[in-house]
């Protein structure tokens, strides 16, 4: 079935695109903050590459945008790899097609006066939004560094929430992305550690581009044009920053600033990059790929918090990655 999936595919984008109708609107769920796709959404080249309307679905947080998906209000969305995963173990019917960005210092510790390294936390209160991407790398950076994690208070918040109990000196640290994480800076805080410091340790912690599988098989050429614009946006970023920054920051209310600091703080492979074993494959060994492994990781993290059963994890995941939509970008594009 892949393989004739895979041909039809194919033939859709030699007959430029005709295989399947266009839909009446493409929804995009998106986290509000600067990203690269921002720059779509002020230029509208995504409604021009598909066509028709795009309905733009914004979330406070991953767990909004799984409810989003299992509600079928959305098709697509950027979102972190850790509620992705566990959207798929819990059998939500999506499927990862391409990382928007690698976490490096988008994501990071913020602590108040005395926290000066991850040790310091014990005997501290620490914030963190749920089923997210940054409660992940806390809890490596917990276990990376051998702190006895019964001596930490572990504080669910919301981004917003955080801010307001970091305000009211309801906590110490909080583990956050931007521009929460600037806000926690600006009230007297400072980055303590960063998601990219545990890339040596084996932590592939990213945001992610997942589609309802439904709407993937029904209009390929949707999918594979949405690629292709990322690519497009990540070079405009790279050609001229200050540019890039400024637009996002219009676009999302932001300080010019905070979009500067967030953009430049994920890191982008190449379609034609993660494409490849080390990202998400060529659609044959998905459990070989970069980004399978990651799954199977961060599956693993989720069952020992909770978050999902152990005997619910798929022992393959392939599935969950399908990768032919970025080689039919990468090949699309000019």
């Amino acid at each position: 079935m892949k393989k004739q999936w895979g041909l039809l595919l194919a033939a859709s984008l030699i007959s430029g695109f005709s295989y399947g109708a266009t839909p009446d609107e493409v929804r995009i769920a998106y986290s509000g903050g600067s990203q690269v796709l921002m720059l779509a959404k002020a230029d509208g080249s995504l409604e021009k590459a598909f066509g028709t309307r795009v309905n733009w679905v914004q979330f406070a947080s991953g767990a909004d945008a799984l409810n989003y998906f299992a509600s079928n209000a959305i098709d697509i969305a950027n979102f972190g790899s850790s509620p992705a995963t566990a959207g798929i173990v819990r059998k939500l019917p999506i499927e990862i097609v391409g990382v928007s960005g690698v976490i490096a210092s988008y994501e990071r510790l913020i602590g108040k006066e005395g926290i000066r390294d991850l040790r310091d936390l014990e005997g501290k209160r620490v914030g963190y939004p749920p089923n997210s991407t940054s409660q992940y790398a806390l809890d490596a950076a917990i276990k990376v560094h051998h702190l006895d994690r019964s001596k930490i208070t572990l504080l669910p918040l919301r981004p917003a929430e955080m801010v307001a109990a970091w305000k009211r000196g309801d906590i110490d640290a909080g583990y956050v992305w931007a521009p929460f994480a600037q806000e926690l800076e600006a009230a007297g805080g400072h980055q303590v550690f960063a998601t990219k410091d545990l890339q040596k340790d084996g932590y592939l912690i990213y945001n992610n581009y997942a589609v309802r599988k439904a709407f993937a098989e029904q209009y390929p050429q949707i999918v594979t044009e949405f690629l292709r614009v990322h690519q497009q946006k990540v070079d405009d970023f790279r050609k001229n920053p200050e540019q890039a920054a400024a637009t996002v920051a219009k676009v999302v209310g932001a300080p010019v600033t905070t979009a500067t600091n967030t953009l430049s703080g994920l890191e982008y492979p190449s379609l034609q990059d993660q494409a490849t074993t080390a990202w998400l494959g060529d659609g044959k060994d998905a459990d070989a790929s970069g980004i399978g492994k990651a799954l199977s990781k961060t599956a693993s993290f989720l069952a020992e918090t909770g978050e999902v059963r152990q005997r619910d994890i798929p022992a393959h995941w392939n599935a969950a990655i399908n990768p032919g939509f970025l080689q039919q970008a990468a090949h699309a594009a000019p």
